[in-house]
């Protein structure tokens, strides 16, 4: 199958960094290059924040077109901000002394900045699951909130947890790639909204666009562009959301996809 694809998006973790080796496999950093030379635009569509772009650019070793970052409330092209939205203060108000008083761990993503109230077993345990490709934040207090805008929570709770919680967060959602933790950002936001901004920018139909993800962040632009590609290693919802599903990051995934659609 041969298909005109003006730009495709790339979650990160568990698509194009391998969750076993910490590592971009070979054949996508082939891939990657191969689309390069055919005038694809490229673009990182991740929760993670604008600011490690540098070290996500060296630990990929690839400079992308353009970032939808911290889940798509945060867009960036060519130096440019495209989208700029953070939860407002009314929604993260009535968390604070509900997670203080249950001792849930969470993590406060700002664009420059990531803190986190109390470090418990289940953060030790990710921080070790993750490795060297993570950040270790350091705990604040929460009264940040108040001088800095918050993007997105790292929510560090059981999925059967997640009505609990944001019912102590009005007006956002959960989104989960992990068992450790979900992220939460506002109810009208997601990788789509941060794909749409791009696209409008750039005059590209989402029609002529793929991506490819592997967790339940990525299942709504995954849903919004013409053909949606879940990892091999995806969740299983993410598989049932995605047009295409490929082999296992490990197993030359992105590679494989990019060769049924002729773009390799």
């Amino acid at each position: 199958m041969k298909i005109m694809v003006k730009a495709i998006f790339f979650d990160i973790d568990g698509t194009l960094l391998s969750m076993k080796t910490h590592r971009v496999p070979d054949s996508a950093r082939r891939a990657l290059e191969e689309l390069r030379r055919k005038g694809i635009k490229l673009f990182l569509a991740t929760g993670r924040s604008p600011a490690w772009l540098g070290s996500i650019e060296g630990m990929l070793d690839f400079k992308f077109d353009g970032y939808v970052m911290l889940n798509g409330q945060y867009c960036i092209f060519e130096g440019q901000v495209l989208r700029d939205v953070a939860i407002p203060l009314e929604s993260l108000e009535p968390l604070i002394p509900y997670i203080e008083e249950n001792k849930i761990s969470c993590e406060f993503v700002e664009e420059g900045h990531m803190y986190i109230n109390i470090i418990n077993d289940r953060v030790l345990a990710f921080r070790e699951k993750i490795g060297g490709t993570g950040y270790d934040t350091h705990v604040e207090d929460l009264s940040r909130i108040y001088s800095h805008k918050t993007y997105q929570l790292l929510a560090y709770i059981d999925e059967k947890d997640e009505d609990e919680f944001l019912a102590h967060m009005p007006n956002c959602k959960a989104m989960r790639w992990c068992p450790e933790f979900a992220d939460i950002v506002i109810a009208d936001g997601g990788k789509d909204k941060g794909i749409e901004a791009l696209l409008n920018h750039l005059g590209i139909s989402k029609n002529d666009c793929m991506a490819f993800g592997d967790g339940g962040n990525d299942i709504s632009m995954l849903e919004y562009v013409g053909i949606g590609v879940a990892m091999g290693n995806a969740n299983p919802p993410v598989k049932e959301r995605a047009d295409f599903v490929t082999k296992d990051i490990d197993d030359d995934g992105i590679e494989y996809a990019l060769r049924h659609f002729g773009l390799m």
